[in-house]
């Protein structure tokens, strides 16, 4: 059996072939970016400038759907309130290019983004000062997600809520998010958002060694994060981790306090949500309440139950397809897209509960010879 074939048929509990995911990863970042900057427009290996943005924004949902696969996967928690944590992301980043339009804007007014000029607003928020700032930024893109993730964690772990009544909790908060930044007198731009970026710690946003760069870095983001993931899960740490969502209560019966356990992995998880919202941002250049909406959150969950939770690449996969597939099927019937991701998720539920990495596996198990049992005659 190749490298190849090993690496996805190690299962669930398997981190011994990060390696060769990482490698594929950086290679075909790579072959894609030469192929945009040294290859002519009419050359057939070209890769255009819009398609190194879709694929930026495929792998910044490939992180996102490895953070939903850390917690429900690994931890058993369903969450479907992951989308308020790449928003909070989305937002700090957003926030950031909106202070480095400066007099730039519509309305000239260095101090002011266009829609507090807009709205009347005399002064910047006090929680905007510091966003001028690239590395305060990127602080803010790490800590607001994971403070929310703790503070919501702490209060709900502790108190031992599970199972469904948890994910509802969750779906609430993002659903409240979405409520509260959609107002105008929060100062995040209301319904519209931010938006009309110019550049980002100096570089147009506009070209195309910019996007290439910001999606290299993407590429390079999911491959660490990737690394690290794998090392934590694989560690006591994790094996603690598998042994909650197994049975938590012989975990706590036998000394562990679960409870610390599952925040510090919810955290984890909405740094990495956060991370991955703050790269979108300037890619698809806009961000705005719809990203709190909770049918991304739902989609989410979507995207790792296809590719296969619990096994980290099955996330990656799930993701990448999907999207690739939302991508098309919106383009030939977009009002029937909801209906088969719908569908897409009962046939998943049904018929691959292990996903793409969990039938590939039956399918290897399959195909390898079986041991020849000796007659006792």
């Amino acid at each position: 059996m190749s490298s190849i074939t090993q690496y996805f048929s190690a299962g669930r509990t398997s981190g011994k072939h990060t390696l060769p995911f990482v490698i594929i990863l950086l290679a075909v970042t790579a072959l894609a970016c030469l192929s945009n900057l040294y290859l002519a427009s009419d050359s057939a290996l070209h890769v255009s400038t819009y398609s190194i943005t879709l694929l930026g924004k495929y792998l910044c949902y490939a992180m996102l759907a490895l953070a939903v696969d850390i917690i429900w996967g690994y931890c058993g928690i369903l969450s479907l309130g992951h989308g308020a944590f790449f928003a909070l992301g989305g937002y700090a980043m957003g926030m950031y290019l909106m202070r480095q339009i400066g007099d730039r804007g519509a309305y000239g007014n260095p101090d002011l983004p266009d829609f507090m000029v807009f709205l009347g607003w005399q002064q910047l928020p006090w929680f905007w000062h510091g966003m001028d700032q690239f590395w305060f930024a990127m602080i803010m893109v790490v800590l607001v997600p994971g403070l929310l993730a703790f503070i919501f964690g702490w209060l709900a772990f502790r108190s031992r809520v599970t199972g469904v009544y948890l994910s509802i909790m969750t779906q609430a908060l993002t659903y409240a998010l979405l409520l509260a930044f959609f107002r105008n007198e929060m100062g995040f731009g209301g319904n519209n958002g931010l938006t009309d970026f110019k550049d980002i710690v100096g570089f147009s946003l506009q070209a195309d060694t910019t996007r290439v760069s910001l999606f290299a870095i993407t590429a390079l983001m999911l491959a660490l994060v990737f690394v690290i993931s794998r090392k934590i899960l694989s560690s006591r740490f994790g094996k603690v981790v598998l042994a909650i969502r197994d049975s938590e209560s012989r975990a706590r019966f036998i000394g562990y306090r679960t409870d610390r356990y599952k925040v510090w992995l919810f955290v984890f998880s909405a740094v990495i949500a956060g991370i991955a919202g703050a790269l979108y941002v300037p890619q698809v250049g806009i961000i705005n309440p719809g990203e709190f909406s909770p049918i991304n959150s739902i989609e989410m969950v979507i995207w790792v139950a296809v590719g296969g939770r619990g096994t980290l690449i099955g996330a990656v996969i799930g993701a990448l397809l999907v999207n690739y597939a939302k991508t098309r099927f919106t383009a030939i019937l977009p009002e029937a897209w909801l209906f088969a991701l719908g569908g897409l998720f009962v046939l998943v539920t049904l018929y691959l509960p292990k996903g793409i990495v969990g039938l590939y596996t039956q399918l290897m198990e399959k195909r390898r010879p079986q041991p020849i049992k000796e007659s006792n005659a």
